[in-house]
């Protein structure tokens, strides 16, 4: 059974454990000061009760930056990474957010193109921003609010 729950603090060790295994973005300290910023949300995908991916997004004002989103290697073409996306997309519209924005690597082909799917265009480059010297591309997603 695949369900979508808030995370929170007391799940630290599960979600930089998660981080560790996939793209090793954040340090234990760094996840645990996301869990601490305001407007920041948390959501875990799971089977079962086996957390497979993370989004952590911040809502200011009348947008949301999705500052982490991943589903872990072996769970990853199989459609759950959509279902994780669109259910993210859906609760930013019902908090009537005008957009959503992201930053991804260049490099990373295969999460560009899945942020393509989901009509996110590229709205602006920050030159060699990653440790390797890529360049990330910044990410928009318009929503449409009720």
């Amino acid at each position: 059974m695949i369900s979508i729950k808030l995370i929170n603090e007391k799940d630290i060790d599960l979600c930089y454990e998660l981080d560790s295994n996939t793209i090793s973005l954040w340090s234990k300290k760094q996840w645990a000061q996301e869990f601490k910023k305001e407007g920041t949300k948390i959501f875990g995908l799971l089977i079962r009760k086996l957390v497979i991916g993370i989004c952590v997004y911040q809502v200011v004002l009348d947008e949301a930056q999705i500052n982490y989103f991943v589903v872990k290697t072996k769970f990853r073409k199989k459609g759950l990474g959509s279902y994780f996306m669109s259910y993210v997309i859906k609760k930013c519209e019902q908090l009537n957010l005008k957009k959503l924005l992201l930053e991804v690597s260049q490099s990373n082909i295969s999460a560009e193109r899945f942020y393509r799917r989901f009509d996110f265009s590229t709205v602006g480059i920050r030159k060699n921003y990653y440790k390797d010297g890529s360049h990330a591309l910044l990410k928009e997603k318009k929503l449409t609010t009720k």
